[in-house]
């Protein structure tokens, strides 16, 4: 278990410091960027924080203290520029205050004093270059995945990325391949299942059944969609169906998903369906359930996406009726 740790934490990190800040500067969804949206938060599963609201700073700046850090840091490094940890902590502060030129120049020595030869600070030095290059994908940044898998064959994080790079260039062969390793990590049941539907689509097979769920379910959301909604979306569009606590909205409580052509349906909510081991849904009086109709096909709220939301008090009953009939702008 504890590569899925260290690999959900990461996923944390892709959240926090890639994806949300890729999609602001671009400003628009890419296929890269779609890409690992999706299995950034799937692998995440229970640390899914990014529904509905990134909950992500957008002023992540230099403050102040910020400031005095990175001087400090510089003024060590200046000391001990042999200093790799240091270097990768100074590029994670320029990255975090949206300076990617330094940040890259920074990664840039802590792999060169590492001659190379660190997998992790080779697509921690792609993750950045990605961002500086507003989530496109050059022929640099493919070669560090590649190094990276060259040296560390079953670094997680390299398979990830590197995966999602060969499916950005057409190779999604190879991405099924990179990930296929990366699903055989011991990787929990929901996980797997994430993988494996990305892996189903880049194999050209159907997706896979969806996994069986325990009883107890804890509320019945008998789920439709208005005709506005319904008459201007896909019928294969995803629907994220999402019980939150209205207090502290991220992460959600529990999450299941289905096919907008599969509305009008009863979707139940349970224990099973709980993003967080030890945080189930039956803790819960009351809560907010939200269900969205996403055109990306991703949790993160787009412009056009469909929603609606309703309050559940479980003293008072376990059954709602919600409707998608809200259009997000």
């Amino acid at each position: 278990m504890t590569l899925w740790v260290v690999l959900i934490l990461l996923c944390f990190v892709a959240l926090a410091f890639l994806v949300w800040p890729l999609y602001r500067s671009a400003g628009r969804l890419t296929p890269l960027l779609a890409t690992i949206i999706v299995l950034a938060v799937g692998l995440s599963a229970a640390l899914y924080h990014t529904i509905g609201h990134p909950g992500v700073p957008s002023g992540a700046g230099s403050g102040p203290d910020v400031d005095e850090m990175v001087a400090s840091l510089e003024k060590r490094l200046q000391e001990s520029p042999d200093d790799v940890d240091g270097w990768l902590m100074l590029g994670r502060s320029y990255e975090s205050m949206k300076q990617y030129d330094k940040a890259v120049a920074a990664i840039e020595k802590a792999v060169a004093l590492e001659k190379g030869q660190n997998a992790q600070t080779l697509v921690a030095l792609g993750i950045t270059l990605m961002e500086s290059q507003r989530g496109e994908i050059s022929d640099r940044t493919t070669k560090l995945f590649e190094s990276a898998l060259s040296l560390q064959p079953d670094n997680p994080n390299a398979l990830f990325y590197g995966g999602a790079a060969a499916a950005e260039r057409g190779d999604t062969a190879l991405a099924a391949d990179r990930w296929e390793i990366l699903k055989a990590m011991d990787a929990p049941p929901e996980i797997q299942d994430l993988l494996q539907r990305k892996i189903n689509e880049w194999r050209g097979l159907p997706p896979p059944p969806a996994p069986e769920k325990s009883e107890g379910a804890i509320v019945s959301i008998n789920l439709s969609v208005s005709q506005a909604a319904s008459s201007g979306l896909p019928a294969d569009a995803t629907v994220f169906v999402i019980a939150r606590d209205p207090a502290a909205p991220s992460p959600p409580i529990a999450v299941t998903r289905l096919r907008l052509a599969q509305l009008p349906l009863t979707v139940t909510l349970g224990d099973s369906d709980a993003m967080v081991a030890g945080r189930p849904l039956s803790g819960f009086s009351t809560f907010e359930v939200v269900a969205r109709v996403s055109i990306s096909g991703t949790p993160m709220a787009q412009s056009g996406d469909w929603s609606g939301s309703s309050l559940v008090d479980t003293s008072e009953g376990h059954s709602i009726d919600l409707l998608i009939d809200q259009k997000v702008p």
